[in-house]
């Protein structure tokens, strides 16, 4: 005679794979939302939450709200993790900070967003805000077009399956518009963010290769509209190509290291 299912315990890997879906799609869950979300109470969205803090698939920000966590956050074939990455090039995000005397970040792509990783905030008294552990569509973000430049028509397609996320200040609503503006970024070799993350913001972005190839992450500039110069795209976009190299080659000797 077959075994029959445990129909609680498979009920409770489909909340939780409820929540995997929603958390690498971008979404921001708060115990009482994500219970709302499953229908249950919020004691058992809390427990299927913190299961997945504990296994790197959710993390927790300064609002105790849950963001995808590590495990979600696609690494191809590198095997460097978000904490390896972010020690990595910590080097080289201080010396672009003194190159370009501005608020400069770090960030990977995950799902069809970015996720700010690390961050060193400008010191002006008119500057941006550094973010750590926040997500936005990666399309609005000049680090985040640094990273979709470099995927092929199939993966955009398949990464917007579902269309844009609706983003306030965004400048193209749709795949074939992003498409014609990915085009762009592949020939100058650098992406520009023009109050499309938020207004009175602007900046640059350059993507960041592991040991294959393959995109992995990218640097930004964060400037305020107010300060930002035309006249010095050239010189930042230099700095930004050189933290860029200096962290690639790290993460290949660190990839040629014997185990």
């Amino acid at each position: 005679m077959r075994n029959q299912e445990n129909p609680v315990k498979l009920e409770s890997v489909d909340r939780a794979l409820q929540l995997l879906v929603l958390l690498r799609e971008g979404e921001v869950l708060s115990v009482k939302s994500a219970g709302e979300r499953l229908g249950v109470a919020p004691s058992t969205a809390h427990r299927l939450l913190g299961t997945l803090v504990a296994r790197d698939f959710a993390t927790q920000d300064r609002e105790r709200r849950y963001r995808a966590g590590s495990q979600l956050v696609p690494q191809g074939e590198s095997r460097f993790s978000v904490n390896q990455l972010r020690q990595v090039a910590r080097p080289a995000l201080q010396k672009l900070y003194g190159d370009v005397a501005d608020t400069v970040q770090l960030m990977v792509l995950a799902g069809s967003h970015v996720r700010f990783i690390d961050g060193i905030e400008s010191e002006a008294a008119l500057h941006v805000k550094a973010r750590m552990g926040d997500l936005m569509p990666a399309y609005c973000s000049a680090g985040g077009k640094a990273i979709l430049a470099e995927l092929s028509n199939v993966e955009l397609e398949q990464l917007y399956r579902g269309g844009l996320t609706p983003w306030p200040t965004a400048r193209v609503h749709t795949l074939p518009a992003l498409k014609r503006q990915l085009a762009a970024v592949r020939k100058t070799g650098y992406a520009v963010n023009t109050e499309e993350t938020e207004q009175g913001v602007s900046g640059l972005g350059v993507c960041i290769r592991d040991a294959t190839g393959k995109p992995m992450a990218a640097f930004t500039t964060a400037i305020p509209t107010a300060r930002y110069q035309k006249g010095k795209v050239p010189d930042h976009v230099k700095a930004l190509r050189e933290a860029a190299s200096a962290t690639e080659a790290e993460l290949l000797t660190g990839a040629s290291e014997p185990h």
